[in-house]
């Protein structure tokens, strides 16, 4: 990524910058304020807790007394409950409610459990493989706290971060290798780009990437006319990969993005439903027009609510 790329976004007014560093504060006191609280007795319990679970799970795939349904799983047949539980948790992060956080979580680390226990069982691995794994990582990636390096910033943390991470791995053939394939379609175009960008294949302004959407537009609108299936999803993707460098480059989280439009949707169609059975009518009884006339003045509704809120 161009480092000589500029924010096209204005900046911020004097008294938002005030507000915001104000916030920043507020945030940080209450983080010194709770890992003040993290006492050795609250610690104590979060070990013990930790360990009951562990027990439990153990009790659940014990052979010949245990639960036949957990007896009868394996790391194959609940693979994709842990990217659902980490989807919920995400939900729940979004909601703002930290009491169902909690539960999800929750939900999210019996997954972790339950894979580790079936490995343990296999001779794979076990929870203790995996809690040491992530804890000698941290200590190794955080020298400036467990070691003599310092550090001025963020920025360097993460420098060194990459640094010690290159070191750790196996010389990769690609710079593509290691991202994974498993993760949401959307995520992993962005993180491709990013892993290109890192060794110079990258655009030099984001006006060209603008001009490399444009160019797959006209070449979708093109395998349309033509009628070749094969050939329109092609360019479906090629339009949507752009799209999605166009959100890197703004450093804008794509997946994030999309979540607020589709919520944006939701919440404005529902309106449009209510509206129209309010007043008697069904959506199937209504024209498109009738219904973008709602939609139309939702939109601008929404459009006054936000230039308000940036002058606040």
């Amino acid at each position: 990524m161009s480092s000589s790329r500029k924010s096209a976004s204005k900046p911020a007014s004097k008294k938002t910058r005030a507000r915001r560093a104000a916030a920043l504060r507020q945030t940080s006191a209450k983080r010194t304020a709770h890992a003040r609280s993290t006492t050795p007795a609250k610690l104590a319990g979060g070990v013990e807790q930790m360990a009951r679970l562990l027990k439990i799970m153990a009790r659940l795939r014990r052979p010949g007394d245990g639960c036949p349904w957990d007896l009868e799983q394996t790391i194959e047949t609940i693979k994709s409950n842990l990217i659902e539980e980490a989807y919920e948790a995400l939900d729940a992060m979004e909601s703002g409610d930290r009491a169902h956080l909690a539960e999800e979580l929750g939900d999210l680390l019996l997954q972790i459990v339950f894979q580790s226990q079936i490995a343990a069982e296999e001779g794979a691995f076990s929870f203790a493989d995996v809690a040491q794994g992530i804890s000698d990582k941290l200590v190794r990636r955080h020298p400036h706290i467990f070691g003599d390096v310092k550090v001025a910033d963020a920025k360097e943390v993460l420098r060194n971060w990459d640094a010690i991470k290159k070191t750790e791995k196996q010389a990769r053939a690609s710079a593509l290798d290691g991202v994974p394939k498993h993760v949401p379609p959307l995520h992993r175009a962005y993180q491709l780009q990013k892993r290109a960008a890192r060794v110079g294949f990258d655009w030099s302004e984001i006006r060209s990437v603008f001009a490399k959407l444009d160019e797959e537009i006209v070449e979708l609108k093109e395998a349309i006319e033509i009628g070749n299936r094969k050939h329109v999803v092609e360019e479906v993707g090629d339009v949507i990969f752009s799209v999605v460098n166009i959100a890197r480059f703004m450093k804008v989280d794509p997946a994030y993005a999309l979540a607020q439009t589709n919520a944006k949707f939701s919440r404005r169609f529902r309106i449009v439903e209510h509206e129209i059975q309010a007043s008697g009518r069904q959506m199937k009884d209504c024209t498109l027009a009738q219904m973008d006339e709602i939609w139309d003045r939702l939109r601008a509704e929404g459009s006054r609510l936000r230039d308000r809120k940036s002058v606040v």
